[in-house]
């Protein structure tokens, strides 16, 4: 069955993002332009730019155009964040798929990072987040029992971890490493990545009090995600 005409105009225009022909921020041409080049009705292309825009994928201006999106998500290099929290403020959805949500004994660098023996218990998760149905970070985290007791029975596809520790074990410390690397099958996979395309890992550990409260690796597709942020050199240099 042929595809209805909105949609082929959607898809063409999405090829062209795609491709890098229109690049992020990029003014897309006009709709009369748009209803000439592929000879539609104006409300044929009106519904595929107005949902193209609903999708992320376009911004339109009010009095200003319409423009190419940019779907890289943002992170703040110093400051740790609620995600669920960062893609609502792009105005865009969170969502999330709990992968994994269990108990683990400590291997040594475990062990060594939460200052426990080998062998000891930590809990364990691994969460798809996406931002409107696109993969943008997959968490894999442990975390100290003795400061979250009750983080096997959380609702993580609807609450982030974020928010559940930063209640019971409030952060008093933390510790980033940025690195650039290229990720395992399994990681490339599960954010639908390209196989030549590289990720951005943060190597994240908090403390509560004297305590460990959790470790975590947070992959990102370099192509849809950056570092960026305004700070004072107070907020470096504490």
């Amino acid at each position: 069955m042929d595809q209805p005409a909105y949609a082929r105009v959607k898809a063409h225009i999405l090829d062209r993002i795609g491709t890098g022909a229109w690049a992020p921020q990029d003014r897309v041409p006009s709709e009369n332009a748009l209803v000439r080049e592929f000879g539609v009705a104006r409300m044929t292309v009106n519904r595929a730019v107005r949902e193209l825009a609903q999708e992320g994928y376009l911004t339109r201006v009010k009095g200003g155009g319409t423009y190419v999106a940019d779907r890289r998500s943002h992170g703040h290099p110093l400051r740790i964040r609620n995600i669920a929290d960062e893609i609502a403020e792009r105005g865009h959805r969170h969502s999330a798929d709990v992968l994994d949500l269990g108990e683990t004994a400590a291997d040594e660098d475990a062990a060594n990072a939460f200052d426990l023996t080998a062998g000891a218990p930590l809990f364990r998760s691994m969460i798809v987040h996406f931002e409107n149905d696109e993969p943008v970070q997959l968490e894999e985290r442990l975390v100290n029992p003795s400061v979250a007791p009750d983080y096997l029975s959380q609702d993580f596809g609807a609450r982030p971890p974020y928010e559940y520790l930063m209640a019971v074990a409030p952060l008093a410390e933390a510790e980033h490493v940025v690195q650039a690397v290229m990720p395992p099958a399994r990681v490339r996979q599960l954010l639908g990545m390209s196989a030549a395309e590289p990720c951005l890992l943060i190597r994240r550990r908090t403390w509560t009090g004297s305590q460990v409260a959790s470790t975590a690796n947070l992959y990102h597709p370099g192509s849809r995600y950056e570092l960026s942020g305004r700070f004072t050199p107070q907020e470096t240099n504490p």
